[in-house]
């Protein structure tokens, strides 16, 4: 019998929050995968064989409220062009307007929570949750932040 693979847009910072999400990348095995990441000259973990990059920005950046405007309009196109299923991702910051995009275009988003939290949700979790399709933890201590998050563990 014929099974659809599913699309995957892989969604993450640079740094940990990349390297954490990088684990999952045995589903690119079974699966067409992209993913959308900041451009960082100390990154090197590009684990999917097409990637589209995002400015890097903070939230103490002036004209942060424009740079995460542009970055959603990018991630609208970028959806569009690569018709993805769902989208996975670790945050941080520019993962919000990315699930945020692939929620409004009707695709399913899967937010897993950083394995750094362990006392404490971040503010991108806790923008994601509310919209998330499935939201994963790896610490049961964070549960109380997110009650119908489902427990993992660790993903590495």
């Amino acid at each position: 019998m014929y099974e659809k693979k599913v699309k995957i847009c892989f969604v993450a910072s640079s740094g940990g929050h990349l390297e954490e999400i990088s684990m999952l990348k045995q589903l690119n095995e079974n699966h067409e995968s992209f993913l959308i990441t900041e451009k960082d000259e100390d990154t090197e973990l590009y684990f999917c064989k097409k990637v589209y990059f995002v400015r890097k920005t903070t939230r103490k950046e002036f004209l942060f409220p424009w740079f995460l405007l542009t970055a959603f309009i990018k991630d609208i196109y970028i959806f569009i062009r690569e018709k993805p299923d769902c989208i996975i991702s670790g945050g941080a910051l520019m993962a919000f307007p990315a699930c945020l995009a692939g929620k409004l275009m009707g695709k399913k988003v899967i937010f897993i929570e950083s394995f750094a939290r362990v006392r404490t949700a971040s503010l991108t979790g806790r923008l994601v949750y509310r919209f998330a399709d499935l939201f994963l933890i790896q610490w049961e201590s964070v549960q109380k932040f997110y009650p119908n998050a489902k427990y993992i563990g660790g993903i590495f």
